[in-house]
């Protein structure tokens, strides 16, 4: 696993984690930026990324202390199974709407008797170089299966959701969750604000670091770690890319026109 330890004593200790989304496929993307991250969000559910693709991420990312996370395009073992089988540190599972569907979630994340995961790591266990009960104690105790609050239901249960034991910690998708709530393309409506100071206090309450998918503005980012962030998905990668190239063909065409 690249790192799931290193992540988790991170939120332990309060220390602010920051990464960003993965939609490209060539690994390069992740080796060049995972230096300046804490964590990569390598994404299947919005992106055409095989598991070839995500496995490249994993080894661009080794030797780095960036953490990868995989988020599944659902809520199922057979999409969890592998991406964890070639080591990534957690699984990021969207659209969870009751404790059921994260208990679903960890135990997919999880070997037997905690979970219901089978058994066949091969990059994990180093090539078969590791076994026996130590390694399941270790692979099951490391694992961060997390949870995406991103639906109004999820917030109606979030009480039992939080204390479903084995979630590491979730992440709210504000964009979804404005859709849920009644106001689609919105994420920064009042409203929408709100449900996320819930999901932080209730978050601080039940002793679960709360993360969050977040666009990149310096200020707005300040903002949400002053309310208790833990962890900071800051954009994507094309959109890091878009951003930098407008902000310097505008600032080249500006002082051209002086």
């Amino acid at each position: 696993m690249e790192n799931p330890v290193s992540f988790r004593d991170k939120l332990k200790r309060g220390q602010v984690c920051l990464g960003t989304c993965i939609t490209f496929s060539d690994p390069t993307v992740t080796e060049a930026l995972a230096g300046a991250l804490d964590f990569v969000w390598v994404d299947m559910e919005h992106n055409p990324l095989t598991l070839a693709a995500v496995q490249g991420h994993l080894l661009a990312a080794k030797g780095t202390e960036a953490t990868v996370l995989v988020r599944v395009a659902w809520n199922d073992p057979v999409l969890i199974k592998p991406v964890l089988d070639m080591g990534a540190a957690g699984v990021i599972v969207p659209l969870v709407r009751t404790a059921e569907d994260v208990r679903r979630a960890v135990a997919a994340c999880l070997y037997m008797p905690e979970g219901v995961r089978g058994y066949g790591p091969r990059r994990p266990s180093n090539y078969g170089r590791r076994g026996g009960p130590d390694y399941i104690r270790a692979a099951n105790a490391s694992i961060l299966p997390i949870a995406q609050i991103e639906h109004v239901d999820a917030l109606n249960n979030l009480d039992e959701i939080l204390a479903v034991p084995g979630l590491a910690t979730v992440v709210v998708g504000p964009n979804d969750l404005a859709g849920s709530l009644g106001y689609p393309g919105q994420p920064r409506h009042p409203e929408v604000l709100r449900a996320i100071d819930t999901v932080l206090a209730k978050g601080r309450a039940a002793g679960v670091p709360i993360g969050l998918g977040a666009g990149g503005e310096p200020d707005e980012l300040a903002g949400w770690l002053r309310k208790g962030v833990g962890w900071l998905s800051i954009g994507a990668d094309f959109w890091l890319l878009v951003r930098s190239i407008t902000q310097l063909t505008t600032h080249i065409r500006d002082h051209a026109q002086q």
